[in-house]
């Protein structure tokens, strides 16, 4: 595994020894239940209060408006369906978009046969939504937008501040997955004027299991976990000590000098487009091309088929994806590809490299070296290609 070029930090990320360094403690140590009052059991009450301050201070909040909860996803979960439920009396209509994470569309989905009605904006060939379809979308019984920060397979950012202007204006509580934004980019909640955030520790090298919700001060949501009282009585679960003092060290690891690393792996970025693009024939960048994560490449290449590409950089000691890690069991295309236009062969041939801190250019290059080989190769065995 050492030898291993990894290019799939939007899957997940490595953990820092740092972080590692800092949970040590509380698994071995410091191992007492934070809701009990004896010496071990306050040293984790003290570390999660610190913790949420921590995070709080990165996000520019309040501590006593971060939760945490097990994953990015839940924190999906609990901001829609808890407001969407709390709403219920005022309008059941949701507006998404139809390129979320299936962590949002597939919540969407339950509720939608929980008797809530859900208009899924379009997007346009760089993943971009409409401002003036988000605003055509919303009825007198909308109560809630969820739209994404950054999308987690073309890269492509959304324009948060502007469209929790347009909510608020309306009345409506907004909501963003920022899973793949938090720690690649500056991410204030005050200053975005969101009402929900979620975000997980594993995708700026914390560890896994581990996430928060932001929920600002006066939007109250419906619990989604019961049975303690854990979290100011608003999710249930002995915390995880541990993880979440990771998560704490993680994102400020992640946030300090934090235009220089977006610097870095911009160019970095930008070398491996500029070079796919000029090396390989009959290939798409998929994303918008300036309102992009720093760390985000996603191509399509005519004629072949992703997962063998996949299997083929794997031979090489690169570790990349096709797409979303929740789907990549499935045969289906990615349907954040196939919402921005393209046709399911062309869907089916797509690469995604996300850059982390730890790389740099000598693992670009390694592959740049072997892509455009193993490109070719896979058109070679293709009938398409030959005709």
């Amino acid at each position: 595994m050492n030898n291993t070029i990894y290019l799939d930090n939007a899957a997940t990320t490595p953990l820092r020894k740092e972080v590692l360094d800092e949970m040590m403690p509380y698994l071995t140590d410091y191992y007492g239940n934070a809701s009990s009052i004896y010496k071990i059991g306050l040293a984790s009450r003290t570390a999660i209060d610190s913790a949420r301050e921590r995070v709080a201070n990165v996000l520019g909040c309040m501590p006593k408006e971060i939760y945490f909860t097990s994953c990015g996803s839940e924190s999906d979960n609990w901001a829609i369906k808890g407001y969407a439920m709390a709403s219920l009396k005022k309008g059941n209509h949701i507006i998404t978009s139809k390129i979320e994470h299936h962590a949002v569309l597939h919540t969407c989905q339950y509720l939608e046969k929980n008797g809530f009605e859900v208009t899924y904006l379009p997007v346009d060939e760089t993943g971009m939504i409409s401002l003036e379809d988000l605003k055509n979308a919303i009825r007198p019984t909308t109560t809630l937008i969820t739209i994404m920060y950054a999308n987690n397979e073309i890269g492509t950012i959304q324009p948060i501040k502007e469209i929790a202007k347009i909510a608020h204006e309306n009345g409506i509580v907004f909501h963003t997955d920022a899973v793949q934004a938090v720690g690649s980019i500056k991410v204030d909640v005050k200053e975005l004027d969101v009402d929900m955030l979620s975000l997980s520790a594993h995708k700026f090298n914390g560890p896994k299991g581990i996430g928060a919700l932001y929920i600002k001060r006066g939007v109250y949501p419906h619990n989604f976990m019961h049975g303690g009282a854990q979290e100011s009585g608003k999710r249930a679960g002995t915390e995880n000590t541990a993880n979440i003092v990771g998560l704490a060290k993680a994102l400020e690891l992640a946030t300090e000098n934090l235009d220089e690393k977006v610097k870095k792996l911009s160019e970095l970025r930008d070398y491996i487009i500029d070079k796919i693009q000029s090396d390989i024939p009959h290939c798409r960048l998929n994303g918008h091309r300036d309102m992009r994560l720093p760390g985000n490449v996603n191509f399509s290449f005519e004629f072949i088929e992703g997962e063998s590409l996949l299997l083929m950089l794997s031979m090489n000691d690169i570790a990349a994806s096709s797409g979303s890690a929740c789907t990549s069991g499935s045969l289906d295309p990615s349907h954040v590809l196939l919402s921005i236009g393209l046709p399911h062969e062309l869907a089916h041939g797509s690469l995604r490299v996300s850059l982390g801190y730890q790389n740099t250019k000598e693992d670009a290059d390694k592959l740049l070296q072997v892509l455009p080989g193993i490109v070719q190769r896979l058109r070679d065995m293709s009938p398409l290609y030959e005709n």
